[in-house]
């Protein structure tokens, strides 16, 4: 007779989840600039060609969080998130073999696709879908705690592993913690104990007929169009600054050191942030916490271009305000879905949120180098941040106002 199956307290599963962000976001993410460097010297492969694999990589995650976030809502969390790091371990040892820039393409355009259903976005579906949507902000808090050392943990060891090994076998490496994880979320994720487990196929119809009709309200609220525009907008933000900081900086006047130091307090600032409001600010509404960090960015983003040469202590200072709203806000975008439109369908809801913003993290960097083009200078690309972030700001105040001033998408199940 087979033993029942012990169940993994959610606070556990937010951990187990946490880690497993970590590795995903170090060994798919964080380590491709330093893979990219490599393989160039190795190959003689030119920048462009080998970043165009991660623009590929993130246009494809873009048409998959939808069918992720739908694939969660229905229960199938365990197996998408196993399944997709295993084949993810496939496609890094496909990645250690390769010599043709074709089968680079075609193996970034899987990766992209795997990403979809293993990193933030899917971690969280999964978190809510086994607490319940309403109660499932300390333990997303928890993952994105853990989430912030992505890059602190994976850039200094896989700078070790190509040191030691060399790029093809340090992606053998990767390959074999994306196989570890994906026998993990195989045995820790339990479905059966979600906060709304459906043992029958009538209840699973239901379910299935009510999260259809909760997307097809919320395409109809103009909550949803002003909250996509917004994270499209702080996407493209982000991702501009992000890839751009170095060059940017340089041409402030920073040396090569100073720019490392000031750019070393980016991932502990996000920690420290999302720390303070997991223990400050825990019962604080999403839309004024949301409301609050948006003033903050154009404030940086402002000062940054308004100051011709500035001092490193103030450069410091703006990159550790930036880690820290940006932190903060990285809770606050995992949890508008349930707070601004409905407590189901989040999986769903916050895909079709996602695929916007992936586009933008696609095509915003060469969008900024295709304006560093005009001049040979990063003073337009920076006024146009601060223009983003503006309309960011604008954006997301907007949706916020109207959400305290219109009903929920649906309101009888919200309240459920």
């Amino acid at each position: 007779m087979r033993r029942p199956t012990r169940e993994i307290p959610a606070r556990w599963l937010a951990n187990i989840l946490g880690a497993g962000q970590v590795c995903a976001w170090g060994s798919l993410y964080y380590s491709f600039p330093l893979l990219a460097a490599a393989m160039g010297a190795d190959l003689g492969w030119s920048k462009p060609t080998i970043f165009t694999g991660a623009t590929v990589s993130m246009l494809v995650t873009a048409v998959f969080t939808y069918p992720a976030g739908v694939a969660i809502d229905r229960g199938h969390g365990r197996w998408l998130m196993a399944v997709a790091s295993a084949l993810a371990a496939v496609m890094l040892i496909w990645w250690s073999q390769v010599d043709a820039i074709l089968s680079f393409y075609i193996l970034c355009a899987g990766l992209g696709a795997l990403q979809a259903c293993i990193l933030y976005e899917p971690a969280f579906a999964v978190m809510a879908k086994r607490s319940g949507a309403a109660t499932a902000r300390p333990l997303i808090t928890i993952i994105t705690l853990w989430g912030g050392f992505a890059s602190t943990v994976f850039i200094p060891l896989e700078q070790f592993l190509l040191n030691q090994l060399g790029w093809r076998e340090s992606l053998v490496v990767l390959a074999g913690i994306n196989l570890l994880w994906a026998l993990i979320y195989s045995r820790c994720i339990q479905p059966q104990f979600d906060h709304e487990h459906a043992t029958h196929n009538e209840a699973r119809e239901a379910n299935k007929a009510r999260d259809r009709a909760v997307v097809k309200a919320a395409l109809k609220n103009s909550v949803f169009w002003l909250l996509l525009v917004a994270m499209t907008l702080y996407s493209v933000m982000f991702t501009v600054f992000i890839f751009h900081a170095y060059p940017i900086l340089q041409e402030k006047g920073l040396s090569t050191d100073d720019v490392v130091l000031a750019l070393t307090v980016l991932g502990p600032a996000q920690v420290l942030g999302r720390v303070l409001i997991a223990y400050l600010a825990k019962n604080a509404s999403m839309r004024l916490l949301g409301s609050l960090i948006a003033c903050v960015f154009p404030f940086i983003f402002g000062t940054l271009a308004g100051i011709e040469r500035p001092a490193f202590w103030l450069v410091a200072l703006l990159i550790t305000c930036y880690g820290l709203a940006n932190g903060i806000f990285t809770i606050v975008r995992s949890l508008l879905v349930p707070e601004l439109l409905s407590r189901h369908a989040y999986g769903a809801l916050n895909g079709l949120l996602t695929v916007p913003t992936m586009i933008a993290r696609a095509v915003g960097p060469l969008a900024a180098a295709s304006l560093w083009m005009i001049n040979k200078s990063y003073q337009v690309v920076l006024v146009s941040v601060c223009l983003t972030a503006i309309l960011f700001a604008c954006a997301f105040w907007s949706a916020s106002w109207v959400s305290r001033n219109k009903e929920s998408i649906n309101r009888p199940l919200t309240e459920s």
